[in-house]
Parts: structure tokens; C-alpha cells; sequence
């Protein structure tokens, strides 16, 4: 009963904790300008995540490694300067928007400039850190990340015809604006494929002492969970498809993408937008400072936990410390928080070749998995996102330039 449990606890966390600011911000840029013509990509990235976040927990429970841990123990420290160092950018850039659309939560709800708020928003999460425990992160904010399903009422509520829905699952260059609705589908996938879950989902199995009994757990928290909150982000695109495509209306701010659920709710979607943003920012604000903590600690070698006291891991806690009052001064600065999300989830898939590589080395080695290793699905699974992976890498940049 306890495992049972401890299943749907992991699994509705995950539908709590699955939407994050880049989620949000590309789905709503896609369902505006494209109407349900991205809704592939999110089914796509959903896939790839449910299988890499499935073999980061599977490493941890077989080997008791992290998988930062064990990239720099098979790779050597050399190797792993290469993804640390990107991790650490882009984890920069991501908390920075994260702390942004906090920031926007407050906004809405106040009138007061989002960068007055920058400051006190990234010592909430900083005191959240201090004080709090890795369970309290993982399942108290997460909980209260439910409130997204509200998009999933939304989009029941306004009726999406069938049809269009399924067509939108195929993959349809369109006629006009094809450069952007290619750099929105790689801002997608990097949002979706974000090295971040796998580095902290692993380092939270490892804090909580997973071991190969939790392999089943791990298995349904990392399917049902992150395929149940891939429902809730398609119900981002669908909403605003429905209400903000028709009347040409494209994203260009979060006041503009509060408007989605005013259709379903009045004036208190409005309300329910800025709950949903500010509490999935919030977590996942957390998450990312927390994930840029474990990958230095851990690369490093020095003492690492959230739920340890912090005076009994001084590094770490300093990490964490120092970084999200420097992500928080993009925002004194007063970087346009949506630009900030959608240029840092295509940087995202710049650098996702060098994350999931390894992958395809450390689930097929013995002496980390044992009699766990990959089958030939997760292993083909591995290889395609690999390559998806690279292709992603390739022309990010360019589609930033060009169509961003």
C-alpha cells in the first residue's frame, strides 16, 4: 500500500510540476500564431522526456549514482567541463525567466513593474531553499502546481473540434511564417527535452535513497506523470488556439497570454492565468537553482543535499545562494521576461546533444546498471533523440536570428 502510495504522490507532483515557464510561454506562442499546428511537438517532446527521465531514475536506483556523478566517473572531469559549464548557462537563463514569470504573476495582480519585483521574489526562493527540505521542493509546490489544470478545464470547456486537434498531431510546414514556426517547435522541444529534469530528478532519487525496489515506482512516476502532464501543457496551445488565433491575436507578452482563459472564466481567468504562471514559475525557479547546486556540488565533489542542514553543505548551499541573486538581477535589468524564456529554451536545444549522449553509453553499461541496461525501444528512443537532438543544435540559432 505504501508503494502504491508513494506512486500516485510521484505521479501527481509530476502533473503539478510538469509546466514551467518555457512550457507556458512556447505553447502559448504556438496555439496563438498556429492555431493547434504545434501540438506534434509537445506529443514528440513528451515522449523523448518520459524515456530520459525514466533512465536517469533507473541509473540512480541501479548504481547509486547521480547522473552528473556518473558522467564525470565514466567520462573523466575533462569531458565533463563541456556539459557542466553549458548546463550552467543555460540553468542561469532559465532561472532568470523563471524568477521573470514570477515576477509577471505579480504584475498582473498588483500594477507594480515586474522588475521591482526581482529582488524579493528570488529571496523567496532562496528562503524556500534555506529552510526547507528536499520533500517539502518536491511535493509541496508541486501540489499546489495543480491549479494548471485549469487549462485542461479550458480547453473541455470551449470544445476543440476533432478533427483539427488530430490534424495537428502530424507535422505540417505552413505557407506563411514557416521560420517561425520552426523556431517555435525547437523552442518546444527544448523546453520539452530539458537537461534539467534528468540531472535533478536523478539527484532527488538518490537524496530520497531510491534503490532497485523503487524501479516500478520509477517507472510509473516517470510515465503516467510526465505523460498525464503533457496533457496539461497541450492544454495551453489548444486554449489559446481556440481564443487567441481566431481574433489574430499573437503572443508577443504574458498580458497578452492572460487573456486565454478569460473566455472560460471572466475576469477571473485572468486570476487563475497569474495563479498558474506564478506557481509554476515558482516551482520551477526552485527546481532549476536547486538542479545548478547539485551538478557543481557533485562535480566537484564536495558535500551535497537539500535536506541537509546548511552549515553541513556550506559549497552548495553557497551555490545556490549566489545564483539566484544573479539570475535575478536579468530582471532589475529589465529583460522582457517572455523574450528571455523563448531565446533560453532554443539555446536549451543547442545543447542537448551533449546531455543526452551519454545516455546511450551509461544505460548500456554493466557496471553502472547491471541487469537494468536498455532494451532495444529505449535504446532506439535514445538514438533518435540523439539525432533529433543535433539537428535541434543545428539550427536553433539560425531560426533564433531569423524567426525568432
Amino acid at each position: 500500500m505504501s508503494k502504491l502510495l508513494e506512486i500516485a504522490l510521484g505521479i501527481v507532483t509530476s502533473i503539478g510540476g510538469f509546466l514551467d515557464v518555457g512550457a507556458i510561454a512556447t505553447s502559448a506562442e504556438a496555439g496563438s500564431s498556429f492555431g493547434f499546428g504545434l501540438n506534434w511537438a509537445i506529443v514528440l517532446g513528451t515522449i523523448c522526456v518520459i524515456f530520459l527521465v525514466e533512465m536517469s531514475g533507473r541509473l540512480a536506483d541501479a548504481s547509486k549514482h547521480t547522473l552528473a556523478d556518473a558522467v564525470r566517473e565514466r567520462f573523466g572531469f575533462n569531458f565533463y567541463v563541456l556539459p557542466l559549464l553549458s548546463e550552467i548557462i543555460v540553468d542561469f537563463l532559465v532561472l532568470g525567466a523563471e524568477i521573470g514569470g514570477v515576477c509577471i504573476t505579480l504584475q498582473l495582480v498588483t500594477g507594480i513593474a515586474f522588475r521591482w519585483w526581482a529582488l524579493p521574489v528570488a529571496f523567496a526562493i532562496w528562503l524556500m531553499l534555506w529552510k526547507g527540505n528536499f520533500g517539502l521542493i518536491e511535493n509541496g509546490v508541486s501540489l499546489l502546481g495543480l491549479i494548471t489544470l485549469v487549462f485542461v478545464v479550458a480547453s473541455f470547456k470551449l470544445h476543440p473540434p476533432l478533427p483539427a486537434l488530430t490534424a495537428g498531431i502530424i507535422p505540417t510546414l505552413p505557407r506563411q511564417n514557416s521560420v517561425h514556426y520552426c523556431f517555435i517547435a525547437v523552442s518546444i522541444l527544448g523546453a520539452s527535452i530539458s537537461p534539467y529534469l534528468f540531472y535533478f530528478y536523478s539527484s532527488g532519487a538518490v537524496e530520497d535513497k531510491w534503490d532497485e525496489g523503487h524501479l516500478s515506482i520509477n517507472q510509473a512516476v516517470a510515465s503516467l506523470g510526465m505523460g498525464f502532464g503533457s496533457i496539461v501543457s497541450l492544454g495551453v496551445p489548444i486554449v489559446a488556439a481556440m481564443v487567441l488565433h481566431p481574433r489574430g491575436i499573437q503572443v508577443d507578452s504574458y498580458e497578452q497570454a492572460a487573456l486565454m482563459l478569460t473566455q472560460s472564466f471572466g475576469y477571473w481567468g485572468i486570476i487563475l492565468f497569474a495563479a498558474s504562471l506564478g506557481i509554476a514559475c515558482f516551482g520551477a525557479a526552485l527546481e532549476v537553482t536547486l538542479d545548478t547546486a547539485y551538478i557543481v556540488a557533485q562535480a566537484l565533489g564536495w558535500n551535497w543535499g537539500e535536506s541537509l542542514r546548511p552549515k553541513d553543505a556550506a559549497r552548495f548551499s553557497f551555490v545556490y545562494t549566489v545564483f539566484v541573486f544573479l539570475a535575478s538581477l536579468l530582471m532589475v535589468a529589465g529583460i522582457d521576461p517572455l523574450q528571455l524564456t523563448l531565446f533560453s529554451m532554443a539555446l536549451t536545444a543547442v545543447i542537448l546533444p551533449v546531455a543526452i549522449l551519454p545516455f546511450l553509453v551509461l544505460m548500456n553499461d554493466d557496471r553502472y546498471v547491471g541487469r537494468h541496461r536498455n532494451g532495444w525501444i529505449s535504446n532506439t528512443v535514445v538514438i533518435f533523440t540523439i539525432a533529433l537532438a543535433f539537428v535541434l543544435a543545428i539550427v536553433a540559432i539560425p531560426l533564433e536570428i531569423l524567426g525568432g
